[in-house]
């Protein structure tokens, strides 16, 4: 086993993003070869890795950066059991995911600021996964948020776009404050952040409910958790593609990653508030996607009831299920949103559901994977989702009646959503000029379509073709026993999905509208965001007015004029001569320098 491949599999990323985004900029087609082809190259050093990678083994290496006392602060890399399952779904997905975008960005004049984007966030999931604590994973942490916020706001002469990247940044953060202070809580209290020096620790001395409900906030805004779920369903904004590797397989799954990899530190009342969340979010989120036109929107509604899911699975005390349904998500919701994508391709860039209709025989592979992928999404047995939905179902019926009800509902709206889907954009006839002409993606969209659906969707349930280093964590496949969870699943599919099939093929359009605008209009209002904008006008913005008047009154007005002569004022002035050039191209140099400044510092060259 050659561990420097894990250097590589790091780097390879970074190199890419630097040569995209530095050299290749204009030159869009060969920033996307540069970018595709270190991600498949990533994906055959990962395969090479875990195949050589026993397992139970475990690859650490770090090097401590500062001392201050008996408190440590470390930083550098290492590879476990949950390292090894979340190092191939990313550079896996990720990789078929890179060619995917070949064709649906062809026409897409910032081809080269994209794939640069695009590696650049490989680059910083891939530290998250490889990260050998908690202060190595909040670097790559917020990393991965400035990736996000980049992406989704590619299209930013659209306001739409600018608009939700800023709310996807900003919201993230908010979590993201409670998981410093947890980390800053660690240290204090263990004097150390590396997770195996705090598993030891912690077997010692238990962590405090404090300490996980601080780590668990980073949990709730990454992964789109009740309630800062509000900024997944606008993060669509972004290029599809970007919505299938980021917000569907790996990006909003990183938190669930965290958390199972850090369940020691994790108290009971904590595992109590991670279940009741995660239920409730599965449940109300898979009802408010049969109110969602937007093919994207619906799909990141799945999304947000499938973490739910995994929330409550880990508060059931069940993180290997828990890391379960994340490797079976990524698989099947990456399918779903690449086909979506395909379909948004093929209808000239439109996205209503509503004016779709009849694609199944203009667009029969995109049809085959999307269905392949919509079964798997349903839990249908034997397919993919079937092996982690049914056992976290089992989990619940067994932990208590309310935690099964929600997720009954859950798995029950599922099948609803999904039926409705594939009637409105699939079956019937053309219901609008886009779909009439609507036509085949090409072959660099369809591959990565056929690999992931018809492939990974359908046999991944039972590890195949997945490295064994990779699902020594998971528990052992399934087999199907009638049972309170099978119950469930066999009348959600029947009822659910067949019965949508039945209920929206009655109207042109919108058939629970039509029959039901009370229930709809509920679905579809969308209460948090209400709540929010009506904190920030009522609370938060009187209080920012007053700050406003003291710094322009007191500190502009008196103690501007004291603190601004002197010495500061020539630091400022030298400062924003040398950082704040307004240039953005001396911006991304700076920020390549620091890039490579702190892969030197793990690689022990400086």
């Amino acid at each position: 086993m050659d561990t420097h491949l894990i250097d590589w599999i790091l780097l390879l990323p970074l190199a890419s993003a630097a040569v995209c985004g530095l050299l290749l900029r204009r030159a869009g087609a060969a920033a996307a070869i540069v970018s595709i082809g270190s991600a498949f190259a990533g994906a055959i050093l990962t395969l090479v890795f875990l195949n050589g990678l026993q397992p139970g083994d475990a690859v650490a290496w770090s090097r401590e950066i500062c001392r201050f006392g008996e408190t440590s602060l470390t930083i550098g890399t290492s590879i476990d059991r949950h390292s090894a399952l979340m190092l191939f779904i990313v550079t896996f997905v990720g990789a078929w995911i890179h060619l995917f975008s070949w064709g649906y960005m062809r026409d897409d004049s910032a081809r080269g600021r994209y794939f640069a984007g695009l590696s650049l966030f490989m680059f910083s999931i891939l530290g998250i996964v490889l990260a050998n604590g908690l202060v190595m994973t909040f670097i790559f942490w917020e990393l991965v948020g400035f990736c996000s916020y980049m992406l989704i706001a590619h299209y930013f002469d659209k306001d739409f776009a600018a608009a939700a990247s800023k709310k996807a940044f900003i919201v993230n953060r908010i979590g993201d404050l409670g998981f410093i202070l947890g980390i800053a809580a660690c240290l204090s209290l263990y004097g150390t952040t590396d997770f195996d020096t705090l598993k030891v620790a912690v077997a010692a001395k238990p962590a405090p409910a404090l300490i996980g409900f601080l780590l668990l906030g980073g949990f709730i805004g990454k992964s789109a958790q009740f309630p800062l779920h509000v900024w997944l369903t606008d993060a669509m904004a972004g290029p599809t593609p970007v919505s299938a590797l980021i917000h569907a397989a790996t990006m909003v799954a990183a938190g669930v990653f965290l958390m199972a990899r850090i369940f020691f530190l994790l108290h009971p009342d904590v595992l109590q508030l991670c279940l009741w969340s995660g239920a409730v979010m599965a449940a109300l989120a898979g009802l408010c996607a049969l109110a969602q036109t937007d093919i994207k929107k619906s799909l990141a509604y799945s999304t947000l009831a499938h973490l739910g899911i995994m929330g409550a699975a880990l508060g059931l005390g069940q993180p290997k299920l828990a890391l379960l349904h994340m490797a079976m998500h990524a698989c099947f919701k990456a399918t779903l949103f690449l086909g979506a994508g395909s379909i948004i391709h093929g209808c000239h860039h439109e996205q209503d559901m509503l004016r779709m209709g009849g694609l199944a025989k203009k667009m029969p592979i995109t049809f085959a994977t999307f269905l392949v992928a919509t079964l798997s999404n349903c839990a249908v047995p034997f397919l993919a989702g079937w092996y982690s939905k049914d056992a976290i179902l089992e989990a619940a019926h067994e932990h208590g009646v309310l935690v099964f009800v929600l997720l009954s509902i859950a798995a029950l709206a599922t099948c609803l959503y999904s039926g409705r889907m594939i009637r409105l954009v699939f079956m019937g006839e053309a219901r609008s000029e886009a779909s009439t002409h609507a036509h085949e993606s090409p072959w660099t969209m369809l591959l990565p379509l056929i690999v992931l659906g018809l492939g990974y969707s359908v046999f991944a349930g039972n590890y195949f073709g997945i490295p064994k280093a990779s699902v020594s964590v998971l528990p052992s496949p399934m087999h199907f026993h009638f049972g309170a969870a099978s119950i469930v699943g066999l009348g959600s599919l029947i009822f659910g999905f067949f019965g949508a099939l039945w209920f929206y093929g009655r109207s042109k359009g919108d058939a629970l509208r039509d029959a039901s605008p009370m229930i709809y209009g509920a679905l579809e209002r969308r209460w948090m965001d209400n709540l929010y904008d009506g904190y920030v006008a009522r609370v938060q913005q009187p209080l920012i007015d007053a700050l406003a008047f003291i710094d322009l009154a007191l500190i502009n007005g008196i103690g501007g004029k004291i603190l601004g002569a002197g010495i500061p004022a020539g630091l400022g002035a030298l400062s924003r001569r040398l950082f704040h050039t307004g240039s953005a191209r001396a911006n991304a140099a700076w920020f390549a320098i620091g890039a490579l400044l702190i892969a030197a510092l793990l690689l022990g060259i400086l």
